[in-house]
């Protein structure tokens, strides 16, 4: 868990705002037996999982996209090739929103913008992303291979969870 304390209880805020503003609809589905809390979310995102991640091109048309993603500090990041389309995109317009959907059991949905990680400066996404990225993939030169990672800065993060049926 790449969590402090503070990022936790600012993680909570924002699904607590979040799941306040949500609509009807929404709130008729992610009923409060349904919603996980800060701590029980960071629980279940502890490796990589995969994110639809969905950017806009310049005739505002959304695309959507599969990215490898980790939840750090409570963000999910992500990275891309630097001549990728997604690049490109989130470098004219950073808007996103992504899904991260296992299975019917958990739903986290996240609307923000996309900022660029500083590999080698004092980011506070840098060194526990590195550390993820060695983790899962064994090597040693994420910083220096020049793919650009992003986290997410979630203006809205909705979460659904249901234990899964025997």
């Amino acid at each position: 868990m790449y969590e402090t304390p503070e990022d936790l209880a600012a993680l909570q805020e924002l699904l607590d705002r979040s799941r306040a503003g949500a609509g009807g609809h929404l709130a008729d589905i992610f009923t409060a037996d349904r919603w996980l809390d800060a701590k029980a979310l960071t629980e279940r995102l502890q490796s990589m999982c995969l994110l639809s991640l969905a950017t806009v091109t310049a005739d505002n048309r959304p695309l959507v996209g599969a990215v490898d993603a980790f939840f750090i500090r409570g963000s999910f990041c992500f990275g891309s090739s630097p001549t990728s389309v997604r690049a490109r995109h989130i470098a004219a317009r950073p808007q996103v929103s992504a899904v991260h959907l296992p299975g019917e059991h958990l739903s986290v949905t996240v609307h923000g913008q996309a900022h660029l990680i500083g590999w080698g400066t004092e980011d506070p996404y840098a060194a526990p992303l590195l550390d993820a990225l060695r983790d899962k993939y064994g090597a040693d030169n994420f910083g220096e291979q020049g793919a650009p990672y992003w986290r997410i800065e979630a203006a809205k993060m909705f979460v659904f969870h249901m234990d899964p049926e025997p």
